[in-house]
C-alpha cells in the first residue's frame, strides 16, 4: 500500500492523532461538503445573508491565523491555526489537520475545499480565539461570501480576511505610507481595503469576514503586523500550513 494511501486510510479510519473520532467537533458545518459546484454557489448566496458587518465582540485577547496547504499532490487538505496573545503577539498553541481533498480547486469556491481540515484544526485547539485572521477573502469576493465569511458563520467567531492578491473589485493608488489604505469597491460597494502594511512592499487585500467591521479589521491586522508584510497571525500560520515549521 502506497504512503498515500495508508495515510487516507489512516484519517478515515480514526488511527492518525488529527483524526475527526478523536476531536470535540465544537465546531461542524450545517452543511455538506462535498456538493456540486452549482449547489455551492447558491449556498453562498443563501449564507452571505447571514454576515455580521459591525463590531459584535468584547476584548479580544487571542488571535489565530488561518492557512491551508496540501499534500500528495494535493490530495491531502492541511489546515494550520495558530493563536498568539494580543498585542503581545507571542505563539500560545498551533495544531495541524490533515483530511483527503474531496472537493475541486474552483476559485471562488475554496471554501468548500478547505474548511472541512480547518475545522478539524479548530477543534483540536485548547485555547479559543477571539479573532480569526483567515488567509483569503472575506466580503471580497464576487458573491461576497469568502473563506472568512463562511468560517465566521459557521463557528459565530469574528473573522477577517487577508488576501495577499485581488480575488474581485478595483482600488485607486494606495499611499505609501504605513498603515494607510484605499477602500476595494465593486461598482458603488466597499467590499475590502488595500492596505499599505510595509512601506514599499506591495499591498495587502483586508476584508469583513463575520461580526467585525473593515475599520476595526484593518486595526487588529496593522495591530499584529511586526516587521513583515503578513501579520503574524498568516505569516505563521502560513508557515505550518505549508511544513515549513
Amino acid at each position: 500500500m502506497s504512503k498515500l494511501a495508508k495515510l487516507v486510510r489512516m484519517v478515515i479510519s480514526g488511527e492518525s492523532s488529527l483524526s475527526l473520532e478523536q476531536m470535540s467537533n465544537q465546531f461542524r458545518a450545517p452543511h455538506a461538503w462535498n456538493i456540486s459546484p452549482s449547489e455551492a454557489i447558491q449556498l453562498q448566496k443563501r449564507l452571505a445573508d447571514q454576515v455580521i458587518r459591525r463590531d459584535e465582540f468584547s476584548r479580544i485577547n487571542f488571535v489565530a491565523g488561518v492557512d491551508v496547504g496540501f499534500e500528495h499532490n494535493n490530495q491531502i487538505t492541511r489546515a494550520a491555526v495558530v493563536v498568539l496573545d494580543y498585542p503581545h503577539l507571542q505563539l500560545i498553541e498551533h495544531v495541524i489537520a490533515r483530511r483527503p481533498t474531496e472537493f475541486p480547486y474552483i476559485p471562488g469556491l475554496l471554501s468548500f475545499r478547505e474548511l472541512p481540515a480547518v475545522l478539524d484544526a479548530l477543534n483540536q485547539l485548547k485555547q479559543l480565539p477571539d479573532l480569526l485572521l483567515c488567509d483569503g477573502q472575506g466580503l471580497a469576493h464576487p458573491r461576497r461570501f469568502g473563506i472568512a465569511c463562511h468560517l465566521g458563520v459557521i463557528t459565530g467567531l469574528p473573522a477577517l480576511g487577508v488576501g495577499k492578491t485581488r480575488l474581485t473589485g478595483k482600488h485607486g493608488p494606495v499611499p505609501e505610507i504605513k498603515g494607510e489604505w484605499t477602500a476595494l469597491m465593486d461598482r458603488d460597494e466597499t467590499i475590502g481595503a488595500v492596505l499599505r502594511s510595509r512601506q514599499g512592499i506591495k499591498p495587502i487585500y483586508i476584508s469583513i469576514g463575520h461580526k467585525i467591521s473593515l475599520e476595526t479589521s484593518i486595526s487588529y491586522v496593522m495591530g499584529c503586523i511586526t516587521r513583515y508584510k503578513l501579520p503574524e497571525t498568516t505569516r505563521l500560520a502560513h508557515r505550518f500550513a505549508s511544513g515549513l515549521d
